[in-house]
């Protein structure tokens, strides 16, 4: 599934540079301004990982990894043009996962990220019992349960609901769903997705017409909604 890196830098030129090269990679990228503004871009677009600026305007590197760390432990790797060890040492005493100084090479760059994002797969073991609002869904005896009653699933409408809980609030297109149920080499055709969610729905749901957990991100895919 596509990697989403969000870039966050003062300088156009850098988030520029640094997006060209990585779209290039095979990830998708977004970017922000500032602190504040990467505040709103990585609560709506859930990124992977974070390429992180210190020195900016309305609200800096330190004080974006203060807050955002109360909220997700994202992987950030810092992009410092800063020397000083301790500034390096601050950062990653806060939470950051790795650090790179300005100016770096993209090669460096993309070693980096792809190390950091190794190393998150690898501690991330999946929770074995996924909740949200009345819904609760068990990896293990692959039992699903919607408040007291149980749902019997297929085996695709389980494992895609089980890949939408794992990420609640991030939105899937099609092609990413398809890729999560039948691998890379998938044959499948994205509209598929369509008839599992329909179902899914159908069974889940209160009201399948008016859904309460899994939501249509118009012109994109789905996503499941963590609030419910």
């Amino acid at each position: 599934m596509t990697k989403t890196i969000l870039i966050v830098d003062d300088k156009a030129s850098v988030r520029i540079l640094v997006q060209e090269y990585l779209s290039e990679q095979g990830f998708r990228v977004i970017s922000a301004a500032n602190g504040r503004e990467a505040l709103y871009t990585a609560r709506q677009e859930k990124p992977d990982l974070i390429l992180l600026d210190i020195m900016m305007p309305e609200m800096d590197g330190y004080e974006f990894i203060r807050v955002y760390r109360r909220e997700k432990e994202t992987p950030i790797i810092l992009l410092t043009a800063k020397m000083e060890e301790s500034d390096k040492v601050v950062g990653l005493e806060l939470g950051a996962d790795d650090y790179i100084t300005k100016p770096f090479g993209m090669r460096e760059l993309l070693a980096r990220i792809r190390a950091v994002l190794r190393r998150s797969l690898q501690s991330a073991a999946p929770a074995d019992i996924l909740r949200a609002g009345e819904i609760s869904l068990d990896r293990i005896t692959r039992e699903v349960r919607a408040g007291a009653s149980a749902v019997h699933l297929t085996p695709s409408e389980f494992e895609l609901l089980a890949v939408l809980m794992t990420s609640p609030g991030r939105v899937y297109s099609r092609m990413d769903l398809l890729e999560e149920l039948q691998g890379s080499s998938f044959e499948g055709v994205a509209r598929t997705i369509d008839v599992h969610v329909r179902n899914l729905r159908t069974k889940i749901e209160p009201d399948p017409s008016e859904p309460t957990y899994i939501e249509t991100v118009f012109g994109v895919g789905y996503r499941f909604r963590g609030d419910s």
